[in-house]
This record gives structure tokens, sequence and C-alpha cells, in this order.
């Protein structure tokens, strides 16, 4: 245990605290003790006792001013988070359904494709048959003619 000597009111005290907390310790004396001086100086000498407990209520409200605005953050922060999981998650969604539709629209694609090769080769199939018609029927008429 350390000791750290401080000067509080025109008095000097000596406090223990654990090893290495004595600049921490000396810190927040430091700011009681402007608190204190800063309430002495407007409210008048009211007497020591009534001085350091109306310099405890400030003290205290502006520890429990800042634990509530720490805990509206915490809120905050927790409500962004749940917003930023839930966006992750339609982000993923959309890419899902994105994947699905690609994929859906290269099977359609690939099945016209196929479409488009068979008509081919059924069209040229019929062109092939007519011309082979057309070539009979232009020999069977010339066989008609020169008989």
């Amino acid at each position: 245990m350390a000791n750290v000597s401080i000067k509080f009111n025109g008095k000097e005290f000596l406090l223990s605290c654990e090893d290495g907390q004595e600049e921490h310790l000396e810190e927040l004396l430091i700011q009681i003790n402007q608190k204190f001086n800063s309430l002495k100086n407007d409210l008048g000498n009211l007497g020591e006792n009534k001085l350091l407990l109306i310099t405890a209520v400030k003290v205290m409200d502006e520890y429990y001013e800042t634990k509530k605005k720490v805990e509206l953050k915490k809120e905050e922060l927790k409500n962004l988070s749940n917003k930023f999981k839930e966006l992750k998650s339609l982000i993923y969604e959309y890419r899902d359904n994105k994947e699905l539709e690609i994929s859906e629209l290269n099977k359609n694609h690939q099945k016209l494709k196929n479409e488009i090769e068979t008509n081919q080769k059924n069209y040229e199939k019929l062109i092939d048959d007519a011309t082979n018609e057309i070539s009979s029927f232009v020999e069977k008429a010339n066989q008609d003619n020169l008989s």
C-alpha cells in the first residue's frame, strides 16, 4: 500500500491507496478540492461539513448524469449494432437471391440457346427437304416435258 499526502481545505491528510494508484488518487483529490473551493466561493462559508455534503452531492450528481449518458450511449450502440446485424442479414439475403436469379438466368439462357440450335437444325432440314422436293419436282417436270 502506498501513502499519499494531500492538502484539503487548508489541512494536511495522509491517505492510503494501492501501489501505482498514487497519481490517480491525487488527480481525484484535485478535482474534489476544486469543487469544494468553487462551492465555498459561490455559497460562502456554510461550515465545512455542509460544504463537504454539498460537494459530495454535486459529485454524485455529475456521476449519475454521466452514468445515464453512458447507458444511453450503450443503448444507442446496441441499437446500431442490431441495425447493422439486420442490414448485414439483408445484404446476405439479397446476395443469395441475386445468385439464385443469376443461376436461373443462366439456365434459361442455356435452354434458349439449345432451342435456337434445335430450331436452326430443323430449319436447315426443312430447307434441305424443300430444296430436295423442288429439285425432284423440277426433274420430274423436265422428264415429263422431254417425254
